[in-house]
């Protein structure tokens, strides 16, 4: 697979300080092998501080977008970055509309908690980083507590660090499809 671009959706990558550097980067890396456009938006400006202390920057800070101008949102997990996450409100507000919309949602680790704590897992398959299967299960998710990714009518979730990129592909497929997904495999030599 090339880098050029090869869908006409986008893809915010939502940052907020303490997030998992891991879940959020390889998203980046991944799309972008994928000729996916995305934007890292980020909730404290340019500099965000994962929960590991590693530096990165946001592209674009969240009250300069339009959230709704997205084809899917994707929250990676990290303490105390889910917790931040699910502190803004039009973020929230978004994911709301998002699911109502019917536009695709991804979430990983600790951060389908936000997603399951706003009703939006009710009823569908999901997985989470482990201590979050309780309350999943307790907001009406259907849990796949063994599954590295579960994708469910547009809402993806993943359970942690580990299965970063089993998420990607997840999303990749989504978009372009299962062949576009094991291309991509294939290409970083992804042995497993």
């Amino acid at each position: 697979m090339g880098f050029e671009k090869k869908c006409d959706a986008r893809v915010a990558i939502m940052l907020a300080d303490g997030c998992e550097e891991i879940e959020a980067l390889t998203v980046c890396d991944v799309l972008y092998r994928a000729g996916i456009p995305c934007d890292k938006v980020s909730l404290n400006g340019k500099h965000i501080r994962s929960s590991h202390e590693v530096e990165f920057h946001g592209e674009v800070m969240i009250e300069d977008c339009v959230l709704d101008d997205y084809d899917m949102i994707v929250l990676p997990g990290g303490m105390p970055g889910t917790t931040n996450l699910a502190a803004c409100e039009p973020l929230a507000a978004a994911l709301k509309r998002f699911a109502a919309e019917g536009k695709y949602i991804a979430a990983i680790c600790a951060a389908p908690s936000i997603l399951a704590n706003l009703g939006l897992l009710e009823g569908k398959h999901a997985t989470s980083y482990p201590s979050y299967h309780g309350l999943l299960a307790e907001k009406g998710a259907l849990l796949e507590a063994d599954a590295a990714a579960v994708v469910d009518d547009g809402v993806i979730t993943s359970q942690g660090m580990g299965t970063a990129l089993d998420f990607s592909y997840a999303i990749v497929s989504e978009l372009l499809g299962d062949d576009a997904a094991a291309e991509i495999a294939r290409s970083i030599v992804d042995m497993r």
